[in-house]
């Protein structure tokens, strides 16, 4: 199975957190990295909230500008990428699967 970023229910503009799920095969997760549609300021690092949920909160003033592209760490290292994976127009409480997922 893909791994799927499932959105909070609470809808804010500037703060979007994401509960990540079925991320297999490579453990834990050591970091969770964000990249807005506008692509100002490149790869912009989440903060664990608590077990798989990550969050990030906007402190340039301006909404978060989605479709938003996600890149996972893992414990040793390796990265993967999920691009556009949560859409304009996302939903709160909804999950959007991606493509991809680490090697079991």
């Amino acid at each position: 199975m893909n791994v799927a970023f499932k959105v909070d229910a609470v809808p804010i503009p500037y703060y979007l957190a994401i509960l990540v799920q079925y991320a297999t095969g490579d453990g834990d997760l050591a970091a969770v990295h964000i990249m807005e549609a506008r692509g100002g300021g490149g790869w912009k690092a989440m903060q664990q909230s608590w077990g798989a949920t990550w969050r990030l909160n906007s402190n340039t003033g301006k909404p978060l500008s989605p479709p938003f592209s996600i890149r996972l760490t893992s414990g040793s290292g390796k990265v993967l990428v999920a691009n556009n994976v949560i859409p304009s127009g996302w939903q709160a409480g909804s999950t959007y699967r991606s493509t991809v997922n680490y090697a079991a």
